[in-house]
C-alpha cells in the first residue's frame, strides 16, 4: 500500500471545485493593516472561489490551526507572536509587514513589504523641493518592531546629504504616554534646529507630536518647520492643525500582491502547498503612492520677509481664484518689483507658485475623495476638467484619472527579491 497524502494535499483535493478558505492575520484596528487586508479582499473578489476567515478580537484573530480546515495564509509579520505560530500552521503562508519586523528569511516564507527607503526618499525630495537648507527625522528607538523607522532615517539622512543640505536625526527618548516628558524633549530638539527647516516623522503619528511641539513653543508651521509623516491616515492628518502632508504608502496594493502570490502556492501542480519550495524566499517591495501635501508643508524657504508673507498668501487663498493682481495688492509692491523679487528668492514665478497649489489640492481630492472631477476643478481653483487635466499631464505626466485609479492599489511597480 502506498503512503497516505499528507492531510493538506487531503484537504486541496476534497474542496476541488469549491472554495479556498484563506486566513488574513492583521491588526484591523491599524490603517495600515485595514488597507492590506482590502487589497486581499479585492483579490477573493476577482479570483471568485475564495472565502476569507479574519476577526477584529484579539483573542480570536488567530484560528486554532489544530483544527482549522483553512487551505492558505496571509499574516503580519510586525507581530512576532504570529510570526512564529503561522509557521507551523501546515498550509501555505505568504507575510506582509513594514519590513523586516519577525521575518525570518530562513523560513522560506513569501515576504510583501514595504519599500521604507523609497518612502524615505520622496519624502525628503518634497521638503527639498521646498527649498529648505536644513531638515531633520524624528524617529523611534531601535528594536525589532521599529526596523521600518531605522530604514527610513537612514533612507532619509542620505537623500538629503546628497543633497548637500544638513540632516539632524532625533530618536525618541520616551514613550507617548510620558507625554510632558516627550514634548519636552522633542521642543528642546527642534529649537536646536537652524530654520527654516523641514521634519520628517517616522510616521503620522509622531508628525502630529511634532505639531503640537511646534505649537508649544511658538513655531510657525509651515513656514518654520515644515512637517510630513508617513501612512497618510486621513483621520489625523485632516484633523491636525494645520492639515498634515504625508506619504501614503501601496498597503492595498501589498495585500493584493500577498494574495496573488499566495494564490500560486495554493494552485500550484500537484497539490503539493508546503510552505516554499524555493531555495530562498521570494521577497516583494512595494513602493509607496507617493506625497499626499496638505497645510503642513506649504510653505517655500525664503529670506525675505516679504516674499515669505506673500508665499502664505497664496498658500492660503489660491484655491480661491486669487489671482496675480490680488497677491500685488496684498504685497503693497509694484507688479514689476514684486514679480523680480519673487523671481529671485524663489526661482520661479508667482504665476508658477499658484499652479503649484493648485496643482497639490487638486492632487489631494483625486486620491483621497471620490468626489467628480468636475467638483474638484473648482475647488482646486482651475476653471475646467479639461485646464485641469491639461495641467496634470504637463506637471504630474497623467491625468487625474488615471491617478485616481493608481490610487486604489492598481499597476504600481514592484522590486522584487529572490
Amino acid at each position: 500500500m502506498g503512503k497516505a497524502a499528507p492531510a493538506s494535499q487531503k484537504r486541496l483535493r476534497q474542496t476541488a471545485g469549491s472554495d479556498l478558505l484563506v486566513g488574513v492575520i492583521v491588526d484591523p484596528s491599524l490603517p495600515y493593516d485595514r488597507e492590506i487586508a482590502r487589497g486581499v479582499a479585492q483579490y477573493a473578489r476577482e479570483a471568485g472561489d475564495w472565502r476569507l476567515y479574519i476577526e477584529e478580537e484579539e483573542p480570536r484573530r488567530m484560528p486554532d490551526f489544530r483544527t482549522w480546515a483553512g487551505h492558505g495564509l496571509i499574516a503580519s509579520f510586525d507581530d512576532q507572536r504570529v510570526a512564529r505560530a503561522v509557521e507551523a500552521a501546515g498550509v501555505p503562508v505568504v507575510a506582509v509587514g513594514g519590513g523586516a519586523g519577525y521575518y525570518d528569511p530562513a523560513s522560506r516564507i513569501p515576504y510583501v513589504e514595504t519599500d521604507n527607503e523609497r518612502i524615505a526618499e520622496i519624502a525628503a525630495e518634497h521638503l527639498l523641493d521646498r527649498g529648505l537648507q536644513s531638515c531633520g527625522f524624528y524617529g523611534l528607538p531601535p528594536s525589532p518592531t521599529a526596523v521600518w523607522s531605522q530604514a527610513r532615517a537612514r533612507s532619509f539622512t542620505a537623500r538629503v546629504s546628497a543633497a548637500g543640505k544638513s540632516c539632524q536625526t532625533f530618536i525618541a527618548g520616551h514613550e507617548a504616554t510620558q507625554w510632558q516628558a516627550m514634548q519636552n524633549e522633542l521642543v528642546q530638539w527642534i529649537a536646536s534646529l537652524p530654520m527654516p527647516v523641514g521634519i520628517m516623522a517616522c510616521d503620522d503619528i509622531r508628525a502630529r507630536h511634532v505639531l503640537e511641539a511646534c505649537r508649544t513653543a511658538g513655531f510657525c508651521v509651515p513656514h518654520d518647520v515644515a512637517v510630513i509623516g508617513v501612512d497618510d491616515d486621513d483621520l489625523l492628518c485632516e484633523f491636525s492643525d494645520p492639515t498634515l502632508s504625508s506619504v501614503r504608502q501601496a498597503a492595498r496594493r501589498i495585500g493584493l500582491e500577498a494574495a496573488r502570490v499566495l494564490d500560486r502556492l495554493m494552485r500550484r501542480s500537484g497539490g503539493k502547498i508546503r510552505p516554499g519550495s524555493r531555495s530562498h524566499p521570494e521577497r516583494i517591495k512595494m513602493p509607496p503612492i507617493g506625497v499626499i501635501a496638505r497645510r503642513s508643508t506649504q510653505t517655500v524657504a525664503v529670506a525675505d520677509p516679504v516674499i515669505a508673507s506673500v508665499i502664505r498668501f497664496v498658500g492660503e487663498r489660491a484655491c480661491g481664484r486669487v489671482g496675480i493682481r490680488d497677491v500685488v495688492r496684498e504685497s503693497g509692491l509694484s507688479r514689476w518689483v514684486l514679480e523680480d523679487r519673487f523671481r529671485r528668492a524663489v526661482g520661479h514665478s508667482i504665476h508658477d507658485e499658484i499652479l503649484r497649489v493648485r496643482l497639490a489640492e487638486a492632487q489631494r481630492l483625486v486620491t483621497m475623495t471620490d468626489l467628480p472631477l468636475k467638483v474638484i476643478a473648482p475647488r482646486a481653483g482651475f476653471l475646467s476638467v479639461s485646464y485641469m487635466t491639461t495641467l496634470f499631464r504637463r506637471h504630474r505626466g497623467t491625468t487625474p484619472a488615471a491617478m485616481r485609479r493608481d490610487a486604489g492599489s492598481e499597476h504600481f511597480p514592484i522590486t522584487r527579491q529572490t
